[in-house]
């Protein structure tokens, strides 16, 4: 499907950004929570309190308490000298999308304009919809992929835990029903205290599946079954067992898509046991490269592989070289023309610019004091340039000499001699085998002795 018009990229708005200039853009990437990053809640330390501290004449049973007191301290500190796994070895490049990379060329096409190739590559990396991301594994510590377009991870037994939850869709008709209300007194409800989930009475028959579901789909990479329990609070809130109540009520049944005559389930927990043994095996399969979309790339279930994208993209969105890269390949493929300005910056332009050679061509003076003007005030804007050319004229000669100045100025640029930026700027293109220096000398000798008619 093709992308809305405010999903492409409109240059209307673009600003021309140095290189140099490190400028704060707002991103789409939120900040990772606990449940999120997969991180274990980090224990607080435990201070003993100076009226605790031994003092002589103590029993050997405060001392026995005040050991048990530093113990997760102590288990703290051991966890965070023990070495951490570095990030995977997998290469993330990232290129424009195809479709917002041919409405730029459009654009850049329809006028005279050059545009800075860091900016626009900025400009390309701001929105997930302007770009996909490009993933590469060694052979010997592959990628790997649930179905043909499943979900990726770095760990085959990540997607083989979650495949269930990751691709029922695509096996399965969901259809979700309420039943009649729940009866029973109820006093209390188990929550998971991670993700908020209300799991129920604990002598309910739902609770003991519902818990081991839970941890199956969400946390089974994260920790053991028993440390999970240890997250599960009980509460005895009315509010609380009156939502579950109403949670309760919702019946989901799974009817297959790929049988015939179809089967019907009237629990996740019977339709996953179906799914892992009609169409699990051989659903993982192995890949050591591939292309996805930049709104899969920050949608991506495997956390660890999500992380490793979005530190990616940090590093390029500060400093877009790879998009860069990508984008004068895309340029120049387009038939636009990609060149450094007189301080060494990369643009692209519908135009070839070319330095004015004195000597193989005769100009009017008009001409030669544009370009001795811009020679002496790079980046000057028309109306600069216009209270720099037009000087001391009466009020009836004055239009007629912007409207002349405006027609040598349309040559100049269609022709190469003169750059026009796309924050309205004038400038003179870069030589190559004269300095800038030696160059101005070569356009002030050439028209010293011009005098404006």
């Amino acid at each position: 499907m093709a992308p809305e018009r405010s999903d492409l990229i409109d240059l209307l708005d673009l600003k021309m950004l140095p290189a140099w200039v490190k400028e704060p853009t707002a991103t789409d990437y939120v900040d990772r929570g606990e449940e999120d990053s997969g991180a274990p809640r980090r224990q607080p330390r435990t201070r003993v309190p100076r009226s605790r501290m031994h003092k002589p004449g103590r029993p050997d049973k405060d001392r026995g308490a005040r050991a048990q007191d530093r113990r997760p301290a102590a288990q703290e500190r051991d966890k965070r000298s023990k070495p951490q796994p570095g990030p995977p070895p997998v290469t993330v490049r990232f290129m424009p999308e195809a479709r917002a990379l041919e409405n730029v060329v459009m654009q850049i096409k329809a006028g005279a304009l050059a545009y800075s190739l860091f900016s626009l590559a900025r400009l390309f990396l701001q929105k997930a919809q302007r770009y996909e991301v490009y993933l590469a594994a060694k052979p010997e510590s592959p990628l790997f992929q649930l179905g043909e377009r499943g979900p990726i991870s770095v760990a085959r037994q990540f997607l083989e835990s979650n495949a269930f939850h990751l691709a029922q869709e695509e096996f399965y008709k969901i259809d979700i029903a309420q039943t009649e209300p729940i009866k029973g007194n109820f006093t209390s409800v188990a929550r998971d205290r991670l993700s908020g989930t209300l799991l129920g009475p604990t002598n309910h028959h739902r609770y003991q599946p519902r818990l081991r579901s839970l941890y199956e789909q969400r946390f089974s990479q994260r920790m053991s079954f028993a440390d999970y329990q240890r997250q599960i609070d009980i509460v005895s809130d009315p509010a609380l067992v009156e939502q579950w109540k109403e949670e309760a009520r919702t019946v989901t049944t799974y009817t297959t898509l790929r049988e015939e005559p179809p089967l019907a389930f009237n629990s996740a927990i019977a339709a996953e046991r179906h799914f892992r043994k009609a169409y699990l095996p051989g659903l993982v399969r192995t890949i050591e490269e591939t292309m996805i979309d930049g709104l899969t790339s920050r949608q991506m279930p495997d956390r660890i592989l999500r992380r490793l994208i979005e530190d990616a993209w940090a590093t390029q969105n500060r400093s877009p070289s790879q998009m860069m890269q990508k984008l004068a390949t895309g340029f120049r493929e387009a038939a636009l023309h990609i060149f450094r300005d007189r301080r060494g910056m990369l643009f692209v332009s519908p135009i070839r610019v070319r330095a004015f050679a004195y000597e193989q061509a005769s100009v009017s003076p008009q001409v030669e004091a544009i370009l001795q003007a811009l020679a002496e005030n790079p980046r000057t804007n028309r109306k600069e340039l216009a209270g720099k050319l037009i000087v001391d004229v009466a009020n009836e000669e004055a239009e007629s000499r912007k409207l002349a100045l405006a027609a040598d100025l349309r040559w100049l640029i269609t022709e190469g001699y003169v750059i026009e930026f796309n924050d309205g700027s004038l400038d003179l293109p870069r030589t190559k085998h004269v300095t800038q220096a030696s160059g101005l000398q070569s356009a002030q000798s050439a028209s010293e002795a011009l005098a404006l008619p």
